[in-house]
Formats: structure tokens, sequence, C-alpha cells
């Protein structure tokens, strides 16, 4: 088993180095000025370069994901359903591992109507499913009482740097359900969960950095800080 706990059913993941840092929305305005000359826009966006993104996060009555987390564990896993742009017709489920300094992704496409089983706790169908992540899931909602917990939402603008792999993203107006888990109604209740005034810089890249977007974001600490979406929303639920 690698460390992203793939199976020979499932292909190795590549694991990927995140840097997280909060900046104002002063200095997205001048990053995205620099970036946009060396890097392309996401080609998935809309016309205005940005997309909505919504998860729904899973966890237990003890919090056990939400505790990995503020502890800082180096090996970690966490799941989530996230879909884009409220488009109920591409949704997938996925699981994000922290292993070490790397991070792993896996996932696979559902449906609306999977999803909707799997929040009102018709799970047993899952333990025979063909997709290797949904078993997964099924093994963690049992074992560890896993649940759908919380819903963030936030606005996502992707730059992409072909040499090493690289996405940057800034992450803004993120909101949050309360306790709320519906992600297929586009009018659920949120409550703003950072300061309007703030964007979450994302640094996303393979073996190395190239030199160019180190200076052209001006990252002189390559060292991850520990700012969580899914953390935050917490406090509001």
């Amino acid at each position: 088993m690698n460390p992203a706990g793939t199976t020979p059913e499932r292909p190795p993941v590549k694991g990927r180095r995140e840097l997280k840092h909060a900046i104002t929305r002063l200095d997205c305005h001048l990053l995205r000025s620099n970036l946009q000359h060396f890097m392309t826009l996401d080609p998935h966006a809309k016309k205005d370069g940005q997309y909505l993104i919504r998860s729904v996060y899973f966890d237990n009555f003890d919090n056990k994901i939400l505790n990995q987390k503020k502890e800082g564990l180096y090996h970690r896993d966490k799941f989530r359903v996230r879909l884009y742009d409220h488009d109920a017709s591409f949704i997938n489920l996925e699981k994000k591992s922290k292993r070490d300094n790397l991070c792993y992704k896996e996932k696979c496409r559902i449906t609306a109507e999977e999803y909707e089983r799997i929040r009102i706790g018709d799970t047993a169908w899952m333990e025979e499913d063909g997709r290797p992540l949904m078993r997964e899931l099924y093994v963690h909602m049992n074992l560890f009482q896993l649940k759908p917990v919380c819903v963030v939402d936030y606005i996502r603008e992707v730059y992409i740097y072909e040499q090493g792999n690289v996405r940057v993203t800034f992450d803004s107006s993120v909101k949050t359900s309360y306790k709320d888990t519906n992600i297929l109604n586009p009018d659920l209740l949120m409550v703003e969960t950072l300061d309007p005034n703030m964007v979450i810089l994302e640094i996303k890249y393979d073996e190395y950095l190239p030199d160019v977007i180190k200076y052209l974001l001006q990252v002189k600490d390559c060292r991850k800080t520990s700012f969580s979406k899914y953390q935050y929303s917490r406090m509001y639920g």
C-alpha cells in the first residue's frame, strides 16, 4: 500500500506540496497583476476567471478529523463531497490525505441522489459499490461514524504554470452553513467565516516551485501555514 492508501485496483496517487498564506485583498490584486503575465487562468473557470466551490466535509461526534487538523498530525485523511457553481450534475467524492510534507487527493464521480442517500444515513449499498473510494468511505462511516457535518462555500480564482505543475489559487468569500448539509440547495443559508478583506493564497506544485513563481509571489518562507477553511468554518457549528 502506498502512502496515499491506494491498492492495486487504485493506481498510485502522486503527492504534491501545498503552501497557504492569508493575504489582504490589496495583496491579492497586486499578485494577480504579476501572475497574469506569466500564468494562464484555469480554462474551466467562467469569463471572470472565477467559480464557486461548495464542499461538505465528513466528521464524527468526537470531531476526529477536526482534532487531527488542530493537532497538526502528519498522517491524516479527510473526506468531502464537492460541486462547482451549484451544478448538481457534476459532483465528486474526494479524499484528501496528508503524509509528512506531501498531500494526496483521490476522487470519483457520484450523483446527487447518491449524496442524498449518504446524507440521510442510507449507506448499506456502498459496501459493494464498484468505486473503491466509495467503499472506503463506507468503512470509515461505519468504523468511525463519519457523516456530513459542515458545508463550506468560497470563490476561487486559479492560475496555472505548466513547468512544475504549479497551481496558484486565490480563495475569497469563505462561508459556511450552520449544520445544514444539503449542498444541493443553492439557497442554503450561509454565514461569513473569514474577514471579507482577507484572501487565502494557496500554492500547489510537484517536486519544485520554479524561481519565477517564487519571485512573482514574493514567497520567501516556503513553510506551509496551518490555515484550514474547514477548521475555521467549524467555529460556527
